[in-house]
This record gives structure tokens, C-alpha cells and sequence, in this order.
């Protein structure tokens, strides 16, 4: 979110060069077609649920039982303002246990009084990783104020909580002390990671130690602060006897270029061979660059795996996923609810912006029986600018695999309830955050029940061609010297043509350069950039050819 303006729309693919001769030009605006849609087995209906007098959350941790789910931690304010003293501050702390029950819409609350302070600390984080095995509820780290310390930290617990017993006591205005329970671990002072578990064991992948106040002008402005990407996948086992439980540490993957990753989405997976596994779905920030990761990263019980053959455009940071596997076709689909991301559709063209906006998309990847993925976005989009730290409550009472990914060819009904989803961010505009002043953006109240429909056939989803192109255009900040940089990757040796159009449809470059090798490569155009301006960038190989419209402020 650190430079400026920089969108980019419409890649696509053009058969021939005679295509360029019929494009229909407006002021500012480029009008392309792309057919590329598809039927598909299932679509999403999201129907909202109102809860009377219930709070907005974000970045939260949940724990469910029989219909109801306990709440834990997260933020009760928007996004985080800039300002080191304003930034995550003590007032936005959800300090307080939450049940709600979507189907009877009535909620419940426990204060945090009770318990120990390094609980009530470690409980009103944000951005801890969690995960429930049978009853118990696993949380680790989180980011928040600790009074015992002055300053904000990551903390080092895991606590375990008992999910059905602390429900019922909240309900039952009963004690909910006897319900908890907490170790210290260095291992797991992580924030913005996330933790799933892979037949018995648990992974904790990504996030980072954060200590002092934020501060994005960096760990040297102001109050200062200490920044540390874990790169890492960690493996252990929790031994709980239900009064007791230890850790045994198994494994450590590093891999700095690879899993610098916070604040993204971590998804359970039946993989082609029928195997669990995870994959690790986008996030930031790339090694040398504050954008997002476009690739992602999957995980099994003998390691992982980057795969730089797709691309990931919608959907970027954590937001609520839906995972449904079909065993029927061997077909894994992840569906995913708004929140940030660099890109976004806008009637049909693919927008790039550099300043990672709040988007309304929702999109499924699948994977397919050869292991190949594609991204598809819904004609059906959040109803607002929403989404981020979102999290998806899935229906208990679906068939699903150990991993909680849902059974799809179990579900029978033309129309079947799934789960829901909560909280999140909701922002009143798509860029907010150099403005921000704590008016622009709340944690949202709002619950949705998510509705699964099968058997349409009208029901569509878009393909993003780019997701599975070869080019992997991606258009850089104009630089001090006011150069375009553009990055492009070609599959094979072959002829390179650009060509730059303003908005307006005057041809300002056109160039062809013989036997490009094969790899990354690199282009830039020095511009006149007085002002605002639209430009569309054409890039044609022997064997493919993608544009994109670029709106570049200086």
C-alpha cells in the first residue's frame, strides 16, 4: 500500500492482430469482450442475518459447538489507522467472549475478568492462529497492548480452550475459569499465521513477530518496532489429556522467499491423490516488493511445494474460504469472500492496483484431477466493500473430511445452507488507508448465511485467462526518472511486440524485439507524466498475446 496509484486492466487473450482495429474507444474508457465463461456445479447465495445488538469483530479466533460459536479476541474497529498512537489501540481490543447462534439470532457475552492476566492479554489479541480438535480449541500468539509489559506484543502462549463448556457457562452466566488452559512457547509467539492440521499434526505457517507500536514509515520512525517473518512451516503435536497437554516439536521448514507470508489464506485441501494437505493462498508481502505473492504454496505430510504455473489475482489477504472437494470428478474448489487484493474485475476487465484496494470479489480456484489450477470469479459479488479478516463458520452438520473441507458430491439438495460468515472488515471506500481516520472503515456486524445451490443451468462463472497465461504481466511504479517498468515472462525463445495507446487511441510506442530468451524479462518506456493519464499496454509473443489498461498518477 506504499506507492502510488498504478491500475491495470483487461489481460486477455487476441487470436489475431486485426482484433486491435475494432476496439471501441470512449473517454477514459476501453471496451473489450471476453466469452470465456463457464458453467459450474455449484454457485453461492449469501442471505444476510441480523442479530439484534450485535458488535462488529475482525481478525478473530472462533471455536463452535452444536449450532453456536464462541468468539474470541479480534478488533471491534476498522482498519488500523497509520498513526502510531492511534494504531491498534487498547480501545479497539474485543475484551469480552462471544457466542452467537445465526439460525436463532441471539447472541451471548462473558466478560474476561475472571481468568489470569496473561489469559485476558493473550484473549483480546488480534490476528491469532487457531484451530479446533474435537472440543478444544487451540489458540497461539496474537498481537495486542500488554499492560504487564507497556507495550504492544506478539505473545508466546498456546491456550487451550474447552469449547462446549465455555459456551455453556456463557449462556448460563456460569464461571468459565475452570475452561481454560495456557502454556509458554516461543515457537509460538506468531501473529498473522495461520494453523491447520494435516492428518494428526499441526502446521503453523507463516506470520511474523511483531513487537512495539506500528508504524508505516518504518521500525526507525517514531516509536520504533521490531519485525521478524517466521519463513517458516512448523510442525509439532499437541498431547492433551484433556487436564494436561505438552508439545512435541517435529519439524522446521525455512524458506525465506517462499513463505514470507502474513495475512493471508491458508486453506485445507484433498489433493489430487486423494491425500490432505494445505495450501497457502497468496499473502504479503513479497521479499522485495510491498505487493502481495501471486503464486502459492502447497503443503502435504512430506513438505511443500511452490507452484509458480498459476496465479492468483482476487482475494489476497485473509478473508472467509469455503473449500469443497468433489471425489467424483478429484476436483478441489476454494471459494473466497472479498477482502484486499491487488487486482479486481470491473465489467469484465481486469483492473491492477498497486495501492491493494477493499474489492467485492468472489472467486473459486480449482484444481483438477491433474493438478492443474484455475481461477473463476462469480457473477455474484459481496454487497459491499467487505470481507477482510472475515472468517467461514461451516454447517457442523455437512459431511466433511477430518480437515473440515465439505464433501460436495454429498451434498444432494438443489439448495443447502453450508455455514456463514462474520465480522471482517467493512470499508466505506476501496483505497482508505493514507486517509484514514478511523471513520472510513468498522468491524462488521453483519452475518451472512451462505446458501449453496447446484443443478442451474444459468449459473456462470468467469474465467481469468491470466490465471493460467504464461505472460504474467506485471506493471511496476513509474520510477524517480519517470519510466514505465514492466515484467513479463515468456514460456519460449520468441518475438516480443509492444505497443502503448493513450486513452484517447494514439499509438505512442510500438516495438518488436527478435529472439527474447525464454525466463523473466524486463521492459521500460520513459513517459510524460504531467497528470493522471490512461495508457493500454499491448504485449504479442509468437504464441500469445494479453493487454492491460494502465492508469498511472505521478
Amino acid at each position: 500500500m506504499l506507492f502510488s496509484t498504478i491500475e491495470i486492466c483487461k489481460q486477455i487473450f487476441i487470436k489475431t492482430n486485426k482484433m486491435i482495429k475494432h476496439f471501441l474507444w470512449l473517454p477514459g474508457l476501453l471496451f473489450l469482450f471476453n466469452s470465456n465463461a463457464q458453467t459450474t456445479p455449484f454457485n453461492i447465495i449469501l442471505e444476510p442475518v441480523n442479530i439484534p445488538e450485535l458488535y462488529g469483530i475482525q481478525s478473530y479466533a472462533y471455536g463452535q459447538h452444536n449450532g453456536k460459536c464462541l468468539i474470541i479476541g479480534g478488533r471491534i474497529d476498522g482498519l488500523h489507522r497509520r498513526q502510531p498512537f492511534a494504531s491498534f489501540d487498547i480501545e479497539g481490543h474485543n475484551s469480552v467472549l462471544l457466542v452467537i447462534d445465526p439460525i436463532s439470532q441471539q447472541k451471548w457475552t462473558a466478560a474476561l475478568t475472571s481468568l489470569s492476566i496473561d489469559l485476558q492479554e493473550q484473549l483480546k489479541s488480534s490476528n491469532m492462529e487457531f484451530y479446533q480438535r474435537g472440543d478444544y480449541l487451540y489458540l497461539l500468539g496474537g498481537y495486542g497492548y500488554s499492560p504487564t509489559l507497556e507495550d504492544h506484543t506478539t505473545f508466546s502462549n498456546l491456550t487451550a480452550v474447552d469449547v462446549p463448556s465455555v459456551i455453556n457457562a456463557i449462556i448460563t452466566n456460569t464461571s468459565i475459569t475452570p475452561f481454560f488452559r495456557q502454556i509458554n512457547d516461543s515457537l509460538f509467539q506468531v501473529t498473522g499465521g495461520e494453523l491447520r492440521m494435516i492428518n494428526n499434526s499441526f502446521y503453523l505457517v507463516g506470520g511474523q513477530k511483531f513487537t512495539g507500536r506500528y508504524n508505516p514509515m518504518g521500525p526507525d520512525h517514531g516509536p520504533g518496532f521490531i519485525q521478524e517473518y517466521t519463513n517458516q512451516i512448523r510442525k509439532f503435536d499437541i498431547l492433551d489429556n484433556g487436564t494436561t497437554f505438552t508439545i512435541n516439536h517435529l519439524s522446521v521448514s525455512k524458506d525465506e522467499a517462499n513463505l514470507h507470508r502474513r495475512d493471508y489464506n491458508l486453506v485445507a485441501q484433498i489433493m489430487p491423490n486423494g491425500q490432505q494437505g494445505l495450501t497457502a493462498f497468496s499473502g504479503v508481502f513479497q521479499t522485495n516488493l510491498d505487493l502481495p505473492f501471486l503464486n502459492c504454496v502447497n503443503i502435504d505430510s512430506n513438505g511443500y511445494a511452490v507452484n509458480n504455473s498459476f496465479t492468483q489475482y482476487y482475494n489476497h489477504y485473509h478473508c472467509a474460504v469455503l473449500p469443497l472437494y468433489s471425489s467424483l470428478n478429484n476436483e478441489m474448489h476454494s471459494v473466497f469472500f472479498g477482502g484486499i487484493a491487488q487486482y479486481f474485475d470491473d465489467a469484465g476487465t481486469l483492473v491492477q492496483d498497486n495501492n491493494v484496494p477493499f474489492v467485492k470479489t468472489i472467486a473459486r480456484v480449482s484444481r483438477d484431477a491433474n493438478g492443474k489450477m484455475a481461477e473463476f470469479k462469480f457473477a455474484y459479488e459481496m454487497p459491499s466493500l467487505l470481507g477482510a479478516g472475515s472468517e467461514f463458520i461451516a454447517n457442523e452438520n455437512l459431511a466433511k473430511y477430518s480437515n473440515g473441507v465439505i464433501k460436495l458430491d454429498e451434498i444432494k439438495s438443489d439448495t443447502t445452507y453450508v455455514g456463514c460468515i462474520f465480522g471482517g472488515i467493512s470499508s466505506t471506500d476501496a483505497n482508505i488507508f493514507w486517509v484514514n481516520d478511523g471513520t472510513q472503515s468498522n468491524a462488521n456486524n453483519q452475518v451472512f448465511k451462505v446458501v449453496l445451490t447446484k443443478n442451474s443451468t444459468t449459473d456462470i462463472h468467469t474465467l481469468n485467462e491470466q490465471s493460467t497465461g504464461t505472460l504474467k504481466i506485471m506493471v511496476y511504479p513509474i520510477t524517480n526518472d519517470k519510466k514505465l517498468v514492466i515484467k513479463y515472462n515468456l514460456s519460449k525463445t520468441t518475438n516480443v511486440k509492444f505497443s502503448i495507446y493513450t486513452s484517447n487511441g494514439k499509438k505512442i510506442e510500438d516495438r518488436i524485439f527478435k529472439n527474447k530468451l525464454a525466463g523473466e524479462n524486463m521492459y521500460n518506456k520513459k513517459l510524460k507524466i504531467d497528470g493522471k493519464e490512461i495508457y493500454l499496454l499491448s504485449i504479442e509473443t509468437d504464441y500469445e498475446k494479453a493487454m492491460q489498461k494502465i492508469i498511472i498518477e505521478p
